[in-house]
């Protein structure tokens, strides 16, 4: 384990939480989540914000089936009050069930300057209040909200349209590239990336047989904080999606072909690793141009635990290097 990793959940365990993990409802989880990830991450990134003025930050009421969500748009602020920016449609982690758009707020707006990029934070329903596909509906609805309004997000679609995020985030982005891809509503107007960071792709009852195999993190690394299996296991409870539906495990899509580009993050110690390493051979072979970093010695999710470790400032290296290859202006 990374040195300053095994350091930091030294010191955890003699202040973190002591109930098992069978017995933490959704109240008490949504507030450990909030103090030992969301506050942590939201503190290191505020410390570090661009200037004032250099973007603009606005709520929007989003339409959803049954209700209403709120999405958070980022748009940066330049001496041409006429440019176009590409835009990121962002969707937060936290298993379905936990965190919010404040989890990233604050990451996002240090990319939405350094980059020039239009970025839509997605604030869509929980489980298990609101279970499978509540988030996936929202978020295909706001996929399709961000290209009716593109003007007031100054976004030019064709300079770039990525959809990401982070653990649950990236599943449903990678849901979410698929649905786009089929979807008649995005003809001439389709995703040309993803973000694909830490990825939950197949849940374990569902892996094919050609490929089961190769998932092995899910038993090595079962133990490994932050995230355990068990953990998992109570998250994919309160999300309750049947695991053979390709919207609940997007692997399960019969074809790959056709999706955007594609990177993904994968940590070594992470009960997931192997979903972002076994998707990124699976879309690979189906024509999708793939970038791939796995970083040694960490489990899920450290950077937002413990965010001023070097480890986790090569990853955000490694994912703000990633948007430009995304974008189209890095090689890979």
């Amino acid at each position: 384990m990374d040195a300053e990793r095994a350091h930091a959940l030294a010191d955890a365990e003699t202040s973190g939480p002591t109930q098992p993990v069978s017995t933490v409802n959704v109240a008490d989880s949504r507030a450990l989540f909030d103090n030992f990830v969301t506050q942590p991450h939201a503190a290191f990134h505020e410390s570090i914000l661009p200037p004032k003025g250099t973007y603009t930050v606005q709520d929007h009421p989003v339409a959803v089936e049954g209700g209403e969500i709120s999405v958070r748009s980022l748009v940066p602020v330049v001496e041409d009050a006429n440019e176009t920016f590409p835009v990121l449609v962002f969707i937060h982690g936290g298993g379905m069930c936990l965190g919010g758009i404040e989890l990233d707020d604050y990451a996002l707006r240090g990319w939405c300057v350094r980059h020039k990029i239009s970025i839509v934070n997605v604030g869509y329903r929980l489980a298990p209040e609101n279970p499978f596909p509540t988030a996936i509906n929202d978020c295909h609805i706001t996929l399709q909200w961000v290209v009716s309004n593109a003007s007031i997000l100054k976004a030019d679609l064709s300079k770039g349209f990525i959809v990401g995020g982070h653990s649950a985030g990236a599943y449903v982005s990678a849901v979410l590239a698929h649905i786009a891809r089929d979807d008649p509503f995005f003809e001439g107007r389709r995703l040309t990336g993803q973000l694909l960071r830490e990825p939950t792709v197949c849940r374990y009852q569902a892996y094919p047989e050609s490929l089961k195999a190769k998932f092995r993190s899910i038993e090595e690394n079962k133990d490994v904080p932050p995230v355990t299996k068990d953990q998992l296991d109570r998250l994919r409870a309160w999300y309750n999606a049947p695991p053979t539906d390709p919207r609940s495990s997007p692997l399960l899509y019969p074809s790959h072909e056709g999706l955007p580009r594609a990177y993904i993050q994968a940590s070594q110690l992470d009960v997931l690793r192997d979903d972002g390493l076994v998707y990124a051979e699976v879309l690979k072979e189906a024509g999708v141009e793939v970038k791939m970093d796995l970083y040694p010695g960490v489990g899920h999710g450290w950077y937002y635990n413990d965010p001023t470790s070097a480890a986790s400032a090569r990853a955000r290296e490694g994912v703000e290097e990633a948007l430009e290859w995304l974008l189209g202006r890095r090689q890979s």
